[in-house]
């Protein structure tokens, strides 16, 4: 059941981001339709920006879900981590990910994907779950492919 979903979800994002240049435009999309076909707990993104002080820093961008951290320091919790290793973490129990930032006390289990554009990652598909476990190769296959037309996507 969750291959099919994923493949009608394949089809969908295809459609809707056809010809469509604007980044925010296409992750504003692509949120909601996960977020709506999935039922998943929280569903965005997150883009690698600069700082005032010539740094870079995980900032918030579209999603779907409760409200949620609006800053992510590199290295820092699932995403930082993600975006310091250029590759996917799958998270089965958050509670014991070690430095785990808690946006929402209802997440449990966590995707993260990182979108990487000439080898510097440049944001970040993350994805919640209220359930422990719900995450797997499955999820980060489809997902990755999903989200090629963003950049490469996944393990880089």
């Amino acid at each position: 059941m969750k291959k099919e979903k994923y493949e009608e979800l394949l089809q969908e994002v295809a459609v809707l981001t056809a010809g469509e240049t604007d980044e925010i435009a296409n992750m504003a999309n692509i949120a909601a339709i996960i977020h709506t076909k999935m039922g998943f707990h929280w569903t965005g993104f997150y883009r690698v920006l600069p700082t005032p002080d010539g740094g870079e820093e995980l900032v918030l961008g579209p999603f779907q879900g409760p409200v949620a951290c609006t800053r992510i320091a590199y290295g820092r919790g699932v995403c930082g981590t993600v975006w310091k290793e250029k590759r996917t973490l799958i998270v089965p129990d958050v509670e014991q990910f070690p430095g785990h930032i808690a946006c929402s006390a209802l997440s449990r289990s966590e995707i993260v994907i990182p979108i990487v554009r000439k080898g510097a990652v440049v944001a970040e598909l993350d994805i919640d779950s209220a359930e422990l476990n719900t995450f797997d190769a499955e999820d980060e296959h489809y997902l990755t492919v999903l989200l090629t037309s963003l950049g490469e996507a996944g393990k880089s």
